[in-house]
């Protein structure tokens, strides 16, 4: 890093604190190192916690004993130097308990005049340019080179100072956190919404005040074979001797997967000869016509086609061309996309090797079927509905991305001098330092096991 720090602070690297150790992975060939889940072995897997107080994996203290284990007690700081997610992040905790790492791990021992809180901070704030200056090239699995990571400059502040900044991070980032998961739980809600609107708009609950207006009773429920003109599903090329090919002129192919809820997802096409159509005239997709999923997990989904394009589908979607005068196609699609749809479709369904809902099983469900002037003013009123909760989406979007940011902001500005006051009378971090390497020059070697945790 780069930059004049404020008074009282000086520039320190991993290497003036003592090395980084690491971990390893004891033999999977001894039973009797996991015999026993006495002590957390954290990996990379564990990091996505900011305070390690477990592990998903544990080992017998008999690995520690035998097997040469270091157990870092509660406080010091962890970081990935070896994972594929160091493309994007660098992920760093703090332990709230003994434990030990594997190989793919780093550990910074708590060091008297370091807060252990503020060197967990630093890393995090540091993640970014950590991640381009310390990168190994050439490896098959991204990784941080420890020689490089340990000289890298990082600032450092008076004790007290480390404290106070960190108290203050502790307190703005629960914050934070706070505000995320509301957001977080935004989303959640909006889907709700949706069901609910859809539920209302087919039950005629949407349209009830509409109906007292305008002197109309609730509509009587009617078959989709008696307001449709057509119900049938498509067929597998390979079965009809039809290819695939790359030939953007020849037949969209559809497929359920293409077939979202309440939309239709074209983003992977897919095409096959055009002589499939001959073959499968039936299903040749024609301008609003509806299309539900009849088969595998995804039964249910349903969207309206609205492209003037040569098309087709397989065995696993169906199509349901509404009657003009009897039925809009959008309202249909409300409907099967309803928690009311989706539940009878479903409970229609036939599991043998693999779920699926007959041609006949459609054609009987039964739908409130409104006169075309209600139709139109249901889909009028959903399809605002969802344009509002569309824009609040959007807006949930752009906060989660300034949240995001505002973590990142106010580390920066802690670790700028910038976040909590300096105190003229605390002690030089340049004086702390050199107590630290002295005191670093004429400690004994550190052991390993036990003892050592014991005595960091």
């Amino acid at each position: 890093m780069s930059g004049e720090l404020p008074a009282g602070w000086c520039h320190f690297t991993l290497n003036d604190l003592g090395c980084l150790s690491g971990g390893k992975t004891p033999s999977k060939a001894n039973a009797e190192f996991w015999s026993s889940r006495d002590v957390p072995w954290v990996s990379p897997k564990d990091m996505k916690k900011s305070l390690l107080e477990d592990a998903e994996d544990r080992i017998s203290q008999i690995a520690v004993d035998v097997a040469g284990m270091t157990l870092y007690p509660a406080g010091s700081v962890l970081m990935v130097t070896r994972s594929g997610i160091l493309q994007h992040t660098f992920p760093v905790a703090l332990a709230g308990a003994e434990l030990t790492v594997n190989q793919d791990i780093k550990v910074l021992r708590p060091i008297e005049g370091i807060a252990p809180k503020f060197s967990f901070y630093m890393l995090k704030s540091f993640g970014g340019e950590i991640l381009s200056a310390c990168s190994k090239d050439g490896t098959t699995v991204q990784s941080i080179d420890s020689e490089k990571l340990e000289a890298f400059p990082f600032p450092l502040p008076p004790l007290a100072e480390q404290t106070r900044i960190a108290a203050k991070l502790d307190e703005l980032l629960a914050q934070v956190d706070t505000l995320k998961a509301r957001i977080d739980g935004i989303p959640a809600l909006l889907k709700r919404f949706r069901q609910s609107v859809l539920a209302a708009a087919v039950s005629g609950q949407l349209t009830e005040a509409w109906r007292d207006t305008h002197g109309v009773q609730l509509a009587e429920k009617k078959s989709i074979e008696d307001l449709s003109e057509l119900v049938t599903k498509g067929a597998s090329p390979k079965w009809q001797g039809i290819s695939y090919v790359d030939d953007l002129s020849q037949t969209l192919f559809v497929t359920s997967e293409n077939v979202r809820s309440m939309h239709l997802d074209l983003a992977q096409e897919k095409y096959v000869e055009d002589g499939f159509n001959s073959l499968q005239g039936r299903s040749v997709l024609q301008f609003g016509d509806v299309l539900t999923n009849i088969v595998g997990a995804s039964i249910g989904r349903a969207a309206v086609w609205r492209h003037d394009r040569k098309a087709n589908i397989n065995q696993a979607v169906c199509i349901i061309r509404p009657r003009k005068e009897a039925l809009i196609s959008e309202y249909l699609s409300f409907y099967l996309n309803s928690p009311e749809g989706v539940a009878n479709l479903a409970g229609e369904a036939v599991d043998v090797a693999r779920a699926n809902v007959s041609l006949s099983a459609v054609k009987g469900l039964k739908i409130l079927a409104p006169g075309i002037p209600e139709q139109t003013e249901i889909v009028h009123r959903v399809e605002q509905l969802f344009a509002f909760a569309d824009q609040l989406e959007a807006k949930v979007k752009d906060a989660k991305t300034r949240i995001d940011r505002l973590t990142q902001s106010i580390l920066a500005k802690a670790f700028r001098g910038e976040l909590v006051p300096q105190d003229p009378n605390d002690e030089p971090a340049s004086e702390l330092l050199a107590r630290i390497q002295a005191q670093r020059a004429s400690a004994p070697k550190a052991r390993r096991g036990r003892k050592q945790a014991e005595n960091t």
